[in-house]
């Protein structure tokens, strides 16, 4: 082999070398902070409760057992996952027109609307919560509102259910939706859509054959991190959910806090961190296939 044959290959020697070497610390993150804290929460499930430490001495399957035998237990995890699905539904269908509309104006007030959208995350988690209290208590602004008007005679039950719950995540989590939406928008070539329009595609032909589907892959990166996020809240179920709105997360935190039961606690965290990759797992496998069937 001549020399100037060599020369390639060894080349790409380097520059694979030098690539492997770029992933080193996304890897040093991932193990340190994903990888380490779960292996550690999975190896506390397993221990043995104990009443002088965190957990006893031993192993057991017992914490798992206890908890999907129980169906109070089930009863929160169908909860929290019913509000994690219907705070997407509704971020989406809220998200989409407004997302839309930003990718499209060229008006002068596209960079006020961007701080309407941005707005809720430059507030603190708790102020916020905090607001939603104030508005939806029983002598709240939304409630105060509604008796004047005449709509209802007494206070709507808005707090302390999934109702208040679902309210204030949305309002939190909108944005989440918005912004990968918008990018997605923004990189459709608008001649596509003229192209359709000049075949003779109405304007609501065209937005469900050509943009729609195009928007797919915003919509799914969107729906899968407003529903996760949604999912594992606590600040917002803890403060406006009270016993009808109580969520995993406010439990799993009640059984470490309040009682004291780091093992079964853990138990319940990876329980419902299963559940979690098992319906993001399922929606990504039905969303992919519906993306492969649209024209």
């Amino acid at each position: 082999m001549s020399a100037v044959e060599a020369a390639p290959r060894v080349e790409g020697r380097s520059n694979r070398g030098s690539t492997t070497w770029m992933v080193v610390p996304a890897l040093v993150l991932l193990i340190g902070f994903f990888a380490l804290p779960y292996l550690t929460i999975i190896t506390m499930s397993l221990r043995e409760a104990s009443t002088r430490a965190v957990y006893g001495e031993g192993f057991t399957l017992a914490h798992y057992t206890t908890a999907l035998g129980d169906f109070y237990i089930w009863g929160i995890l169908g909860r929290t996952l019913l509000i994690g699905a219907t705070v997407t539904v509704i971020s989406l269908l809220l998200g989409y027109p407004v997302a839309y509309h930003l990718a499209k104006s060229r008006s002068r007030w596209t960079s006020l609307l961007y701080i309407f959208v941005l707005s809720p995350l430059l507030v603190g988690l708790v102020v916020r919560t905090f607001a939603w209290m104030i508005i939806l208590s029983n002598n709240g602004v939304a409630n105060q509102a509604l008796q004047a008007v005449g709509l209802i005679d007494f206070p709507l039950q808005l707090m302390n259910n999934s109702l208040g719950v679902t309210i204030a995540l949305t309002h939190v989590f909108l944005p989440f939706v918005i912004l990968p939406l918008l990018g997605n928008l923004q990189a459709i070539s608008p001649d596509l859509a003229m192209a359709s329009r000049s075949l003779g595609a109405s304007r609501m032909r065209t937005f469900w054959k050509v943009t729609l589907p195009l928007s797919m892959p915003g919509i799914q990166a969107g729906t899968i991190l407003v529903f996760v996020l949604s999912i594992s809240a606590y600040v917002t179920p803890a403060m406006l959910g009270g016993t009808g709105g109580r969520t995993m997360s406010v439990l799993v935190v009640q059984y470490l806090v309040d009682n004291f039961r780091w093992p079964a606690g853990a138990a319940l965290a990876i329980i419902m961190a299963a559940v979690a990759v098992i319906f993001v797992g399922l929606y990504l496998r039905l969303t992919a296939r519906a993306m492969r069937r649209l024209p």
